[in-house]
């Protein structure tokens, strides 16, 4: 034990430096070896040292002068951390973002929101989306940032109006800074509008609308900043069917059918701009009404027109009366009978069996990498099943694009809060170059196509093989630019 007498006194330090300094002077006794200490700079004894600034009594910022203090060795440990501890704080976090933070307490989750359609003939495609999502988190043991990632779950159907409903409830919590989907481009012909004026990000994982991006290298008529996707822009879908149908199977005369929404009116409008290039002629372009059963008056135009191949890219069940009732339709026997990736679904399979046996479809080709092998393995193993679609690879590749932005720009400020800049966040995903994802590789254009679009023809001859052999029969292969 020490007997210290102790005069004591605190100052700033000008604005120019980094700290205080305090000014003390103590006798010990000489027993003590520690002799007569004269300053301690922020918090550091150096006994006999000078400060870097003169101490003036008007800078004094409390004074103690008492009766001596007992102190074991340990306690002059103390004295310095208390020194210490005046250190200029950090200064509060600000956000700058032109677009606004989300601002996470500490310990919150990261929260995404996902909007799919999880109900109607197409809830397996939405249902798709989500594992596809939900294998993206587990990859990363549930966590981002070393927060728990938590999924906010909402179904638009397959509608503007579902679309539109859904991404409100989301835009409304001021902790979800992102959503992934949606399944349909017509229902992210809404959410993405109000996405975008709220000031979020969305990316998309099944969305293929040119409209909903660009058109021949310019903003589509629903761009909207923000938006992002990694399916295929299938602006040049409609034009590989147009370019299989002319040269391959020399068709001259072809008929399209669409349900009015921008998927599958950016398909038809494809099909027919470069079907009548090539020289072909349309000699029935028309569309049904979504929810439609009864198929003959169209049919019955198709087979007045003279129509060697109808092409048709609708949802089911829509897609599915279409091809039943064909089969039954006098005068379209020979007729080449030719949808879209929208129907490459078991379920569609399943449904017409037999009767979809020589039927064509226009979709992606993805190419098959080892990490999407490993990613097929653990969709198996987690859902005790094999996926009745391959769109959960790119819904696994938007999400971790998602998340990996966000860990890059996202900022922990002293107190554990967690910022996201919600512009930031926008630039991170624009600026994606050579990312590897399970379907390729992914890069980001201003417009927010992130994927290299590849279509192949595909040929159902057996239906019991059901997905699996249809993409296995891929008789065309187009890339546009090649």
């Amino acid at each position: 034990m020490i007997e210290l007498s102790l005069h004591f006194k605190l100052f700033a330090i000008p604005a120019a430096s980094t700290g205080y300094a305090a000014s003390f002077h103590a006798s010990f006794p000489a027993e003590s070896g520690i002799g007569t200490g004269r300053q301690v700079a922020g918090g550091t004894n150096t006994k006999l040292g000078t400060p870097a600034h003169p101490l003036t009594k008007e800078s004094a910022m409390f004074t103690y002068t008492g009766p001596p203090i007992k102190l074991l060795c340990t306690s002059l440990v103390i004295l310095t951390v208390l020194l210490s501890s005046c250190a200029k704080q950090e200064p509060p976090f600000e956000c700058t973002d032109p677009l606004g933070c989300v601002d996470l307490p500490p310990e919150a989750p990261i929260r995404i929101g996902v909007l799919q359609a999880l109900s109607g003939k197409i809830a397996s495609l939405g249902r798709e989306q989500v594992r596809g999502i939900e294998l993206a988190v587990e990859k990363r043991g549930g966590k981002a940032l070393g927060r728990s990632i938590l999924l906010q779950i909402e179904n638009t159907g397959c509608s503007g109006e579902g679309g539109a409903n859904a991404a409100l409830k989301l835009i409304a919590d001021p902790m979800i800074p992102a959503i992934i989907g949606t399944t349909c481009s017509g229902a992210a012909r809404t959410a993405s509008r109000a996405m975008s004026e709220a000031g979020l990000t969305m990316i998309s994982g099944n969305n293929s609308a040119p409209y909903l991006t660009s058109i021949t290298g310019k903003a589509a008529p629903d761009f909207q900043p923000g938006y992002f996707r990694t399916a295929y822009n299938e602006e040049a879908a409609g034009k590989t069917a147009a370019i299989f149908a002319y040269e391959k199977l020399e068709i001259r005369k072809a008929a399209a059918i669409n349900d009015g929404d921008i998927y599958t009116s950016g398909l038809t409008a494809g099909f027919r701009n470069s079907f009548v290039e090539l020289g072909g002629t349309m000699s029935l372009y028309t569309s049904v009404n979504k929810g439609e059963k009864e198929m003959g008056p169209v049919l019955s135009a198709v087979v007045d027109s003279g129509a060697e191949l109808l092409f048709f890219p609708l949802f089911q069940p829509e897609g599915n009366h279409i091809l039943l009732q064909a089969r039954k339709t006098p005068g379209l026997e020979k007729t080449v009978l030719m949808s879209d990736g929208a129907l490459v679904d078991n379920t569609f399979i399943e449904a017409v069996k037999a009767k979809g046996r020589g039927m064509y479809f226009v979709g992606p080709n993805y190419p098959e990498t080892p990490e999407g092998i490993a990613l097929a393995d653990d969709y198996r193993e987690k859902y005790r099943e094999s996926p009745v679609v391959g769109y959960y690879r790119t819904a696994f590749d938007a999400a971790n694009l998602l998340l990996s932005a966000i860990e890059k720009i996202a900022v922990k400020d002293a107190s554990g809060m967690l910022h996201i800049g919600r512009k930031a966040l926008r630039d991170a995903l624009y600026a994606t170059r050579e990312v590897a994802g399970v379907t390729g590789e992914l890069n980001c254009d201003r417009f927010g196509d992130c994927a290299s679009p590849v279509f192949d023809v595909l040929l159902l001859e057996d239906p019991a093989k059901g997905v699996e052999g249809l993409r296995a029969n891929a008789v065309f292969t187009y890339a546009p630019g090649e």
